[in-house]
């Protein structure tokens, strides 16, 4: 460890737009943020090639090019964004208490306030085509990416409520909808396998997987497996939605902070705290109902104005 410990008043765990809002909120408030990224600097939208729906952007953007206009505006008001990730942490029970962590296994730093902001990762098949045509016609979210297969044939993996959900928010958009659920009935809720069901342009293959998607730089199609009678056949598609849920990047804060039954941090009402005094959440990893960038940003502003308040108050 270095002799020298850091002490800032704001530390941000995370780089994604709930990161980024809450560090601009936060320099303009005069907390002078630091900010480190993790790996995948600008988070999950990194990997998304067309954003449509985030206001602010008529003629829409691509997700790296929006999370540089989300960094450079946090450095405009004097963030100090760093990479590096945060791996241990520290944290006092106490209000007013100074809260240690550890930057790469190497260096303490000393926070008045902390604001986790780590997001959640999508759980994906590990195909390799899968992974090769992320943004190329393969997601995680469908009401990220819908809109660009409007009238065309798309696939869903999944046999729970999110994938019900996303398979009925794609039937609306899409020509037609083909889910593929691996077992012999669904785990989705009663009420959201009658929506399934109901909806004429969507089906269901049950004890189906995906073998393989087709396609070099675009989803052309994919191939199937029944795996009862290990029967393989093709489906022309141009979009493939994974829905088999996602994994909130907790690990780091397990029996520090209080988390919900699937690891996502829990807040406070409607506020961003967690159950350690100076120490806030925002974005997706306290979010599993809606995780959009724009809801994201939301709770990042709030965090902010949270941790602001926080110090004020012990003044």
């Amino acid at each position: 460890m270095s002799d020298t410990i850091e002490r800032i008043k704001c530390l941000i765990i995370g780089s994604g737009p709930a990161g980024y809002t809450a560090a601009i909120y936060a320099a303009r408030a005069d907390l002078k943020p630091v900010m480190f990224t993790g790996m995948q600097m600008g988070g999950q939208l990194t990997t998304t090639t067309e954003v449509d729906n985030y206001p602010g952007y008529p003629k829409g953007t691509d997700g790296t090019a929006m999370m540089d206009d989300f960094k450079n505006q946090a450095e405009r008001f004097g963030t100090d964004v760093r990479f590096g990730m945060i791996t241990k942490v520290d944290f006092s029970d106490e209000v007013g208490g100074i809260h240690k962590v550890t930057v790469d296994e190497s260096k303490e730093i000393e926070a008045e306030t902390v604001i986790i902001s780590t997001g959640a990762t999508a759980k994906y098949l590990g195909l390799e085509s899968e992974q090769r045509l992320i943004g190329g016609g393969v997601s995680a979210c469908a009401t990220c990416d819908g809109f660009f297969y409007k009238g065309q044939d798309v696939i869903v993996v999944g046999a729970g409520d999110t994938a019900a959900e996303e398979a009925t928010y794609l039937s609306n958009i899409c020509k037609s909808v083909t889910m593929l659920v691996r077992r012999d009935e669904m785990r989705a809720s009663k009420a959201m396998q009658k929506r399934v069901q109901n909806t004429p342009n969507l089906k269901v293959l049950f004890n189906t997987e995906l073998d393989e998607i087709i396609g070099d730089n675009v989803v052309d199609g994919v191939r199937v497996v029944n795996n009862q009678t290990q029967k393989k056949h093709e489906i022309a598609v141009t979009g493939v939605f994974i829905a088999i849920g996602h994994k909130p990047n907790t690990e780091l804060f397990k029996g520090v902070l209080d988390m919900n039954e699937t690891g996502y941090l829990i807040t406070k009402g409607k506020s961003t705290k967690t159950n350690l005094p100076g120490v806030f959440a925002a974005g997706d990893v306290q979010d599993h109902e809606y995780r959009q960038a724009v809801t994201a940003a939301g709770t990042g502003c709030m965090a902010a104005l949270d941790s602001e308040r926080y110090l004020g108050a012990l003044l």
